[in-house]
């Protein structure tokens, strides 16, 4: 990998944004990539946005990406989605979001109204990005969030260098058991 790809995860407290972040650097150090990354911390005690930075390749000196510089957003929430793809999403870049709501409470006062995908599918087509949405709903435990999105991303390629073996040494590197087994059947299958 000649320069640095750039990501971006962002989500709502709680969702694991962190451990994403981790398993897609663990997966890059398994390639044998160079790879730098940085959370935000302390909102997640309240419900807010968080966000993860990871760059990967050579001559990545600082792990911080810029407002439209990142070539793969990865969202955990709509809302999150939406703001992170006008913001942060690079032209031609690509967005795989877990299409979950986690309703603002100018929303939930009934002041504005709910982001829905067209929305954010607007956006990724006028920046001429991809868009994979992840369906919402259908795991037995919503901490699983992360690794179904994770299975999105290494299913279609999205970060040059990693295979699914590289995604797969991560996650045994963070976890064993069932545990490791559950999400592995994510990581490799789906929702």
């Amino acid at each position: 990998m000649a320069s640095a790809f750039n990501i971006y995860i962002t989500g709502v407290g709680g969702q694991g944004i962190g451990f994403l972040a981790e398993a897609i650097a663990r997966a890059a150090d398994k390639a044998g990539l160079e790879v730098r990354g940085c959370d935000t911390h302390g909102l997640a005690q309240r419900g807010g946005a968080v966000a993860s930075f990871v760059r990967i390749g050579e001559g990545c000196h600082s792990p911080l990406v810029r407002e439209g510089d990142a070539h793969l957003v990865i969202a955990l929430e709509r809302c999150e989605a939406l703001r992170a793809a006008r913001d942060w999403l690079s032209p031609k870049g690509n967005l795989v979001w877990y299409d979950t709501s986690w309703q603002p409470l100018p929303v939930r006062l009934g002041e504005e109204a709910p982001i829905e995908a067209p929305e954010i599918e607007a956006i990724c087509a006028a920046l001429g990005a991809g868009h994979v949405r992840v369906p919402g709903g259908s795991l037995g435990d919503p901490r699983m969030q992360n690794c179904a999105t994770l299975g999105a991303v290494a299913r279609a390629g999205l970060i040059p260098g990693l295979d699914m073996g590289n995604y797969e040494e991560a996650l045994a590197d963070l976890m064993e058991g069932a545990v490791l087994a559950e999400n592995l059947a994510l990581l490799l299958g789906g929702c």
